[in-house]
């Protein structure tokens, strides 16, 4: 159950607690200042979650939980990431809550910064290296047929593509050797046509939206 926010001077979880202050110069102590200043509904729910108490932990978990027991339960450290502080013309600084690539000018080297991705952004951020690093070669006739060779669906939106995704989820579910997915309802999500008004029909019961 959790995790529960807290705070520590370590970018890594064995790391020193001397990172942040050795990390710390005129450069960038104003856009940290201003991000705290910015985000100060962030910081003081960071500084409540660091106070809690066992005791709170265990209550904010029998809301969920009502059963729980105590003696079955134990706080164990879960992972930790550095947040990515940018510099801003404007505002001073920003706080990055995502992953971002970053490529030097030359092109010759690009890192990754953020949240550790996982498989539903390893992809993406995959070809955002290639088109960063490689622009030239990316937009060419050949790279962009061994792309749309491994990511057939690559420049195309799934919203609102039912017979697209109906194709992506098939193959997905090929590939992965997984239960073949159901077939999606074409009536369901096809764009509804506005260029004349529609005919009056007989009176029905309401229809309600979904809402996801």
């Amino acid at each position: 159950f959790g995790p529960f926010a807290t705070f520590s001077t370590k970018f890594l979880k064995n790391g020193s607690f001397f990172d942040l202050l050795s990390t710390t110069t005129t450069d960038n102590v104003l856009p940290m200042t201003h991000v705290g200043l910015d985000n100060f509904d962030l910081v003081k729910y960071l500084i409540s979650q660091v106070m809690l108490s066992d005791d709170d932990r265990f209550a904010a978990l029998k809301e969920y939980y009502p059963g729980a027991r105590k003696e079955d339960w134990k706080l164990i450290q879960a992972g930790q990431r550095v947040q990515i502080i940018k510099k801003d013309a404007e505002k001073g600084g920003i706080l990055k809550l995502g992953t971002e690539v970053v490529v030097d000018q030359q092109k010759t080297l690009s890192a990754l910064l953020g949240a550790s991705p996982g498989a539903s952004t390893a992809a993406p951020i995959t070809l955002n290296v290639l088109k960063q690093m490689f622009p030239e070669q990316f937009h060419s006739a050949e790279w962009q047929r061994r792309i749309h060779d491994i990511v057939p669906s690559y420049g195309q939106k799934l919203n609102g593509n039912v017979a697209l995704t109906q194709q992506v989820w098939d193959d997905t579910a090929a590939a992965l050797q997984l239960t073949k997915p159901p077939v999606i309802e074409m009536n369901a999500s096809a764009p509804v046509m506005t260029a004349k008004p529609a005919e009056p029909k007989a009176e029905t019961s309401p229809q309600h939206d979904m809402a996801l």
